[in-house]
């Protein structure tokens, strides 16, 4: 055996059976393998080794923006995983999330081919289910997104603080984000100047496009 590495060992068993033992398996160990026997003439034989790597993702953005008393679900993925995992844990700001909460928290975990999909159901979301959310499996390293939730707020705002949606004014969506930021500090003269401004400017946009 020409691999100068401790982790492959050649076993001689019965009938005159050798195996290549590869311990703690690495993506780099990925390729060609070469049994050779010393007849003459020289007999080989090639087995090519292909490492599955699983992978683990949360689906949608890393930060999940949702109103008062909605309905969330998180799904949490694991491909190409040739064997499920034992367990799907989930947690929250690193409270393990039980699936006893009647109403409130469902949690399942289904395989599909060669994927594991667990989903996590918030029903009603409150304010304090806000924060962080973290899928573990069994045999991987964990997954976690950021969950707010609003009583109100605008989330373009808090996202990008500048917001268009799509086909209509950015001006207006901009004026309407800096009222939503603002109110919140209590100045109230300048968001009523911004309403004014609005309204000036619905109803003759070309005076504020007029050269000086």
């Amino acid at each position: 055996m020409f691999i100068p590495d401790e982790r492959f060992q050649a076993i001689f068993g019965e009938a005159d059976t050798w195996t290549l033992q590869v311990k703690y398996v690495q993506a780099r160990d990925e390729g060609e393998y070469e049994c050779q026997i010393s007849t003459d003439p020289k007999k080989s034989h090639i087995i090519k080794l292909n490492i599955v790597v699983p992978k683990i993702e949360i689906l949608g953005d890393r930060d999940m923006y949702v109103k008062t008393g909605s309905t969330v679900a998180i799904r949490c993925v694991i491909k190409q995983s040739l064997e499920g995992p034992f367990y799907v844990f989930w947690y929250h700001e690193g409270d393990r999330v039980l699936n006893y909460q009647l109403g409130k928290i469902d949690i399942q975990t289904k395989r599909i081919e060669q994927d594991t999909v667990s989903s996590l159901v918030i029903h009603n979301a409150r304010r304090e289910d806000s924060g962080n959310y973290t899928c573990s499996p069994s045999n991987l390293d964990s997954a976690s997104v950021q969950l707010h939730v609003l009583n109100g707020e605008h989330p373009a705002a808090i996202q990008r603080g500048i917001s268009s949606a799509p086909g209509g004014c950015p001006t207006l969506w901009w004026l309407a984000g800096v009222v939503t930021l603002y109110s919140s500090h209590g100045s109230r003269l300048f968001v009523l100047l911004l309403l004014i401004l609005m309204v000036l400017y619905s109803k003759n946009p070309s005076y504020f496009a007029t050269e000086r």
